[in-house]
């Protein structure tokens, strides 16, 4: 980051954040217990992030003049979630700083632009493929083999914008169903586990990386987080390192979330980077209750210029993420021993709908495999 982006926050000073979920609402409450304050913009007036900020801006991501008023009401920019419009980010960060940086954006928003800068750091992902058309997409499954996974470029989360392609399937309504005219064509990885490592930077380039997590995944949505992982610890060291590379070659400042697979072998599992999330993750929840500090206090420090804090992990720890329904089940998790809820103030439950999480501190340490 260069001078001229620097900056140091004193308690009262404002961050603006883009972005109203439930990302949103725990950033803001972070901040709130260091003494900053947090404006939030969104375009949903429903956002549950605006219920815990005196200050909030209901508006299109495309409103430029609301973005300026906005930026001119807070003192440094972050955002919840990766899918800001490249715009936006160019107009708000002509006028404050915004970090991440924007340009960051540019790399992560785009699932080959990612796969690239990933492997250039010689970091090893799943083969892949750039897919243009059903032609090219053709082309690629004879190169990479099936089964596939095919994923829109950009603007995916939770399982949306992809599919797995198998022996049989029929190329030409696989595209037309995924309807994108940029796609990228992965191989189908056999993993073992699948791992994420939250890691952040400060202003200052110190990195501070969380004990590895095991996740666990149900129709596609994260629905249990188990740390530690339960894996040799020189792979949780080598998954932190690469998690740190990844953060310094961006020159990130903040949180981020690195998805990782881990693959059985004849010498033993190996690592490979699934993707990149330029932000607080569902995954980093457990340390709200489960270390030393959470993801989200992390977060607001490194925007903030300040110190980062030393994340010590206090006991193994369950996250369950509260999907749909799920949330209708709250009372009985509020008598369970060890747990802490989460709700997240959103309205009426719906089917994959992230309602709030869970965090189980267990008292026997779960320890991970030699």
């Amino acid at each position: 980051m260069s001078g001229s982006q620097r900056v140091t926050l004193k308690p009262g000073d404002t961050i603006g954040i883009l972005g109203g979920g439930q990302l949103g609402r725990m950033l803001a409450l972070a901040a709130a217990r260091l003494g900053l304050k947090c404006q939030v913009f969104s375009p949903d007036p429903d956002s549950p992030a605006f219920d815990v900020v005196q200050n909030a801006t209901c508006a299109e991501y495309a409103d430029v003049e609301a973005l300026e008023l906005f930026a001119a009401d807070v003192d440094v920019i972050t955002y919840e979630f990766e899918n800001v419009p490249a715009a936006t980010a160019m107009v708000l960060a002509a006028r404050r700083p915004v970090l991440p940086s924007h340009r960051i954006l540019e790399t992560v928003q785009d699932r080959l632009i990612e796969k690239d800068f990933v492997t250039d750091l010689g970091i090893g992902t799943a083969a892949y493929a750039d897919v243009r058309s059903v032609q090219t997409l053709r082309e690629a499954v004879k190169i990479i083999g099936l089964p596939a996974v095919i994923k829109t470029r950009r603007f995916g989360y939770d399982g949306k914008g992809q599919a797995i392609i198998r022996e049989g399937d029929d190329l030409d309504q696989v595209w037309d169903d995924l309807g994108t005219k940029a796609a990228i064509l992965e191989a189908f990885v056999p993993f073992e586990r699948e791992i994420s490592v939250i890691a952040a930077r400060g202003a200052d380039g110190s990195v501070e990386s969380f004990d590895v997590t095991e996740n666990e995944h149900r129709d596609h949505i994260l629905k249990y987080s188990r740390v530690p992982a339960a894996i040799p610890d020189t792979l949780a060291a080598q998954a932190r390192t690469m998690a740190e590379t990844i953060a310094t070659a961006l020159d990130y400042v903040g949180v981020l979330a690195v998805e990782m697979f881990v693959v059985p072998g004849p010498n033993g599992p190996t690592l490979l980077v699934n993707e990149i999330a330029p932000r607080v993750h569902n995954s980093g929840h457990w340390t709200l209750d489960g270390a030393s500090i959470s993801q989200f206090e992390q977060h607001i420090r490194a925007v903030a210029g300040w110190p980062l804090g030393k994340p010590v992990r206090h006991s193994a720890v369950t996250m369950t993420n509260l999907i749909g329904d799920d949330i209708l089940d709250y009372e009985r998790w509020l008598t369970v021993p060890g747990a802490t809820v989460h709700l997240y103030g959103k309205g009426a439950p719906r089917p994959g709908r992230k309602m709030g999480h869970v965090t189980e501190v267990h008292v026997t340490e779960t320890k991970g495999r030699d």
